[in-house]
């Protein structure tokens, strides 16, 4: 074991760290955000980084350890990970995670979400690392001790007792207008939701929600696309004009992470009792004899409020809360057994994207293997079901492959690096064979000094950086076998399953131009979008080459004035300009010639210690009570109300004042 001393302070983003009490380890960070910087110490064979935090405010906060490679003034890669307020938690950072190939490492339980960004670094390219906060809307205070770096994973001291929870899932340590005090008030608030009106409260909207003033097509029975004048419209069923709006995770699972703290809970029932025993919920830790344990405090209070029969009342009150604000779809991840009885459109996602047993780097498949191609083949036939049912929009492939998150990644560099013998090694050494001809002409194209093609079976890393040549030859490939990972599932899907559209990737975001290869495979382009307005991002879609609707299929704003303590990826300041914020995002999504809907994450809001991986956001349109943030559905239900005329042209957006602050989420 090595004990760290802090070496030196330092301005980050140009603003000074205040240290309070440098010596017993107590800082104070300014609200942009500032650190300090650790010891030149990873050139040797210690492995994890840990010291004990606790945040000394009313909310989470988010930290990073950034590295910095010699030449190179922009960070190659970073750590973020969350942290809850008013307890110590201990922190263990990993630095083989900077091979690049965990992208959401596991936290020690009191921790919250932990990801990884950036490149791949070796440990003699480190000029630095800064361990640092993430900006924040004020100056916040931590305490830090026992910073150490160690060989083996160190000694985690017991989490401290702290009632952080009360018995209905909620903040115990935070108040709130419409907070839920006892049972007799949560039956009162779900009742009184329960009692509430069947159908969409607009006239002109069609049975699927869709715009009756606007008939595009006859109509194929199922839901489809139509472009008119430039415009692209999704259609429902009939041929009305259809602009898709909804959560996503509509469920009654409520993912409340437990194990490893249970001592911050106020309640938790026995496992043997019968009332609440089907609300545990127990999964696998990767590599870990341990499993991962949830408690669902949505369904027990559902079951204060409702009783045994709490699941078939708790359906009926969520089709009235959603189709009286005028959302008409439920969106990805949301409960299969929701189809077909709440009446409202929903889409859905391939329930396996096919995979291969060696894989190229983090899930990207060997997709010029046989094995990948019979993986696609099993995967579609997942269709089968619900191949008929008119209420599916349309399905996604997959979501957010974990592979994209590393802006520019050349997917050949990836091949020749990985020392398994792929199919894609295989295809890419035919490929340059060739090209080339032979390994003298390959060698000067590259300035490379390889004995023979077999060479390239052997681990070689950034070979796209050697010259122009090489990277040509390997952003060819690449793209390559992008094709070959979006054709194959999709022609098969296209097989077992004619009638509902394809609705694309759901990328995180454009991490490279390149990901655009095989849109024409596509009915509708999907990105996840987290951002204030959504105009640039799906602007930058069009101007990529894809012709094709474009489908928001994440976006959020969170405040800190009620349920959880963090705001997600996009934060402001109460819930009042989180629905106005909601308003301006969808009026943007419609604008657009080719914006044709934009899904909500989520529907309820996440637990306050975490759901399955830490985030603990309050995003939902209902918390975990289920009772309605009424902010937001008022916002929502005049936003629908006019979205069709402002996707037609007939009325233009409208811009509300909100003011942003920074996010606090990892």
């Amino acid at each position: 074991m090595q004990n760290l001393e802090i070496v030196r302070l330092e301005r980050t983003k140009g603003v000074e760290l205040i240290a309070e009490e440098e010596s017993g380890g107590k800082f104070q960070f300014s609200k942009e955000g500032a650190g300090f910087i650790l010891p030149k110490l990873l050139n040797d064979r210690e492995h994890y980084l840990s010291f004990l935090i606790q945040v000394e405010e009313e909310h989470s906060l988010a930290m990073t350890l950034t590295v910095y490679v010699c030449g190179e003034s922009a960070p190659a890669f970073t750590v973020r990970f969350g942290l809850l307020p008013k307890v110590k938690i201990p922190i263990v950072l990993d630095l083989e995670w900077m091979d690049a190939n965990e992208l959401f490492p596991e936290a020690p339980r009191g921790a919250l979400k932990m990801v990884c960004h950036g490149k791949r670094v070796a440990r003699q390219e480190i000029e630095k690392i800064v361990l640092s906060t993430m900006p924040c809307f004020h100056q916040v205070k931590c305490l830090i001790s026992d910073l150490s770096l160690t060989e083996e994973y160190p000694d985690i001291p017991k989490l401290p007792k702290k009632i952080l929870v009360d018995r209905f899932g909620q903040s115990a340590w935070k108040d709130w207008p419409g907070k839920i005090r006892d049972d007799e008030e949560l039956k009162c608030r779900l009742n009184a939701q329960l009692d509430k009106g069947d159908g969409y409260p607009f006239a002109d909207w069609s049975s699927y929600g869709g715009w009756k003033e606007k008939k595009l097509t006859a109509g194929t029975g199922y839901f489809s696309k139509c472009k008119k004048e430039g415009r692209w419209w999704l259609t429902d069923p009939e041929g009305y004009a259809f602009f898709s709006m909804g959560p996503d995770c509509v469920g009654a699972g409520g993912d409340c992470r437990i194990d490893g703290v249970e001592q911050w809970l106020d309640w938790l029932p026995d496992r043997e009792d019968k009332a609440f025993s089907t609300m545990f919920s127990e999964s696998a830790r990767r590599g870990k004899k341990n499993r991962i344990v949830n408690f669902s405090f949505f369904q027990a209070n559902l079951y204060r409020a409702f009783g045994e029969s709490w699941r078939e009342k708790w359906e009926k009150m969520l089709c009235r809360q959603l189709k009286n604000c005028g959302m008409n779809t439920l969106g990805n991840w949301s409960d299969a057994r929701l189809f077909g009885r709440t009446g409202i459109p929903y889409v859905t996602s391939l329930p396996e994207f096919p995979s291969t047993e060696k894989n190229i780097f983090r899930d990207f498949p060997d997709v010029f293997s046989e094995e990948y191609k019979a993986e696609a083949v099993r995967c579609a036939k997942a269709l089968l079901p619900r191949k008929d049912d008119p209420l599916m929009i349309g399905y996604f492939l997959r979501n957010e492959p974990a592979w994209a998150f590393v802006d520019q990644l050349m997917l050949a560099d990836e091949v020749l690096y990985n020392p398994k013998r792929t199919a894609c090694k295989e295809a890419l050494i035919k490929f340059l064979a060739e090209r080339y001809g032979g390994i003298e002409q390959l060698n000067q194209a590259w300035n490379a000094d390889f004995e023979s093609f077999s060479t390239l079976y052997q681990p070689q890393r950034d070979c796209s950086e050697r010259s122009a040549h090489t990277k040509e030859d390997l952003r060819e490939f690449s793209k390559k076998m992008l094709r070959a990972y979006v054709e194959i599932p999709a022609s098969e899907c296209r097989k077992v399953d004619p009638n509902h559209m394809i609705l694309g990737m759901r990328w995180a975001w454009i991490s490279n131009p390149d990901l655009m290869v095989g849109w024409e495979n596509f009915d509708v382009f999907s990105i996840n979008c987290y951002a204030v307005d959504p105009t640039e991002k799906i602007q930058q879609v069009v101007d990529l080459g894809v012709d094709l609707p474009v489908l928001i299929g994440e976006f959020h704003f969170g405040a800190l004035d009620a349920g959880p303590c963090a705001t997600g990826l996009e934060g402001v300041r109460n819930q009042r300009e989180r629905g106005l914020a909601y308003h301006n995002y969808c009026e943007s999504v419609a604008a657009h010639k080719n914006g044709v809907g934009c899904h909500y994450f989520q529907c309820y809001d996440q637990f306050v210690l975490g759901r399955f991986d830490g985030e603990n956001y309050n995003i939902g349109l209902f918390d975990i009570t289920s009772c309605a943030y009424p902010e937001m559905l008022e916002q929502i239900k005049e936003c629908s109300s006019q979205i069709y005329k402002i996707a037609d042209g007939e009325v233009r957006k409208c811009k509300r004042d909100v003011e942003s602050i920074p996010m606090i989420a990892y």
